[in-house]
């Protein structure tokens, strides 16, 4: 065809002919959010734990990205699956404290002796606190229904979705899973609940309990109210190991939905206490002669194995592909059950030292992130939100503030920042990471320290006498931020818990 004529014939071709082709728009990934509960930035082996194997954890960073620097929004479980689920701030909307469990009535009797008597041990909770003493039921304690959980965005945008694990968003009431965009929901509501049911066979199982822990007598309580275990708001009896009834409901809401889009929530309790492990994962334990350490060491591999077989049937389904894969731990690892130290890091959970706020953080997509790599800048929890609406190629809601980055994007600029300045506040208890600064507040115990995380990550030498024109900067950038945050908590904090950090007792708001 002469070059002329083809010229004048091309644009006749494309105005008539490609209008009528329907362009295919690429899939939309599932999406699988992994939370683990209390596991500490040293408890895996990736992370440099030399006494237990997390190679299934591990290996997604190994497939995707590891992140070295990740950050809960706070210490505690509650506020940060909070922020977690809506990718804002939680003290935005108000859930800045722990909500308020429904405990069996003798159990709350009996705590609230045992934590009135006389504290004589090394860290616990100030039982004082004025809000002990409170009405409880004058307080609706939970996600409010004006936010937007991320499960809600993706079901009305065609996601089936599902929620397995740990809730601790509220108690019944308009608290339900469903009523937060989940189609499904296998979950226990509160804070923590046992592995394994009273009166079920203990010979598989081993039982460490924990006499200084200030959450020795709820974890050990029979399954009831907040810790009971519901299948949508039917209350049902599991008969498992929890950490592996939960990882096979999982497996089969991937099997149920393999050839749809869905989004897994899967909220494992692991490693929170009580400490109860298989047997068999115990006995896999070697070296390790400190028997608290080493039962918490089986849960976590039980977690690892329980991650394998989810893992594994993402493969068998022929979804691995197109799946996007996040794991987090809600908070830093429970210094007070004295089987983790968060080394290097100071602190613990309830603390805001790094120790409570920094987490381990994967995230895996094979079509779109290559593997291997790993992110040394500061991420949050809040990115999370953004992540997944970026990857499922939904819209944001407009008509509020969003606190978080896609964390994509940072895959292909791994030495761009994320998240410049992170602020922090449950209470009195406050700090703010700028930069390689970090300045912590605690007006309760009257301290005020500020660390050069990039010399000092484990957050010992305090230079806020060397460096005032430093303090206040961060101090305005605290208070600037505080301003934002226009909405009080909509509950109080129940107790103020006692944490001895560095050889020292400190307190922090729950």
């Amino acid at each position: 065809m002469p070059a002329r004529l083809f010229r004048i014939l091309l644009p006749v071709f494309m105005a008539t002919i490609l209008p009528s082709i329907t362009w295919a728009k690429p899939p939309q990934p599932n999406i699988i959010l992994i939370v683990a509960d209390d596991l500490g930035y040293s408890d895996l082996s990736s992370y440099g734990n030399t006494h237990l194997h997390t190679p299934f954890i591990d290996g997604l960073g190994k497939d995707g990205i590891r992140f070295e620097q990740a950050y809960a929004t706070a210490p505690i479980c509650g506020p940060s699956r909070a922020a977690i689920m809506t990718g804002r701030y939680q003290q935005r909307f108000g859930n800045e404290f722990m909500p308020f469990d429904i405990v069996a009535p003798d159990v709350a009797q009996e705590i609230k002796r045992h934590y009135l008597e006389p504290w004589n041990k090394t860290e616990g909770v100030k039982m004082l606190h004025p809000h002990v003493f409170i009405d409880r039921s004058k307080y609706k304690t939970g996600l409010p229904a004006t936010e937007i959980t991320i499960a809600e965005l993706l079901h009305d945008n065609g996601y089936v979705t599902g929620l397995v694990g740990k809730w601790n968003l509220g108690n019944g009431g308009g608290y339900y899973p469903d009523r937060c965009g989940y189609d499904y929901s296998y979950y226990f509501p509160g804070a923590l609940t046992r592995y394994v049911d009273e009166g079920m066979d203990t010979s598989r199982y081993v039982n460490q309990h924990l006499p200084w822990s200030f959450s020795e007598l709820p974890a050990w309580a029979p399954r009831f109210g907040a810790t009971a275990i519901y299948e949508g708001r039917k209350q049902v009896r599991d008969t498992g190991y929890l950490t592996f009834s939960f990882a096979q409901k999982a497996i089969d809401f991937i099997e149920a939905n393999k050839k749809k889009q869905f989004f897994l929530t899967l909220t494992f309790n692991a490693p929170h206490d009580p400490f109860q492990a298989p047997r068999a994962n115990y006995d896999r334990i070697k070296n390790v002669d400190d028997r608290v350490k080493r039962v918490y060491y089986a849960m976590i591999e039980a977690l690892d194995d329980a991650v394998g077989d989810v893992l594994q049937k993402l493969k068998e389904t022929g979804n691995m592909e197109n799946t996007l894969i996040i794991f987090i731990s809600d908070n830093g690892g429970a210094t007070y059950t004295r089987a983790t130290d968060n080394a290097p890091l100071r602190g613990g959970k309830c603390t805001q030292f790094d120790g409570g706020l920094r987490v381990p953080m994967f995230m895996q997509y094979p079509k779109e992130i290559r593997g291997g790599q790993v992110y040394k800048h500061p991420v949050s929890a809040l990115d999370i939100f953004t992540t997944i609406v970026a990857a499922a190629d939904v819209s944001m809601p407009e008509n509020r503030t969003y606190d978080g980055v896609d964390l994509m994007g940072l895959v292909k600029h791994p030495d761009s920042v994320a998240h410049p300045v992170l602020y922090f506040r449950n209470g009195y208890a406050k700090a703010v990471r700028k930069d390689n600064w970090k300045l912590y507040i605690n007006e309760h115990d009257k301290e005020t320290f500020l660390f050069d995380l990039n010399n000092d990550p484990s957050e010992l030498k305090d230079l806020s006498r060397q460096q005032k024109e430093k303090v206040e900067e961060l101090k305005k950038d605290l208070q600037t931020w505080e301003k934002t945050q226009t909405i009080s908590p909509l509950w109080p904090s129940a107790a103020d818990v006692i944490i001895t950090v560095n050889g020292k007792q400190c307190f922090f708001p729950s």
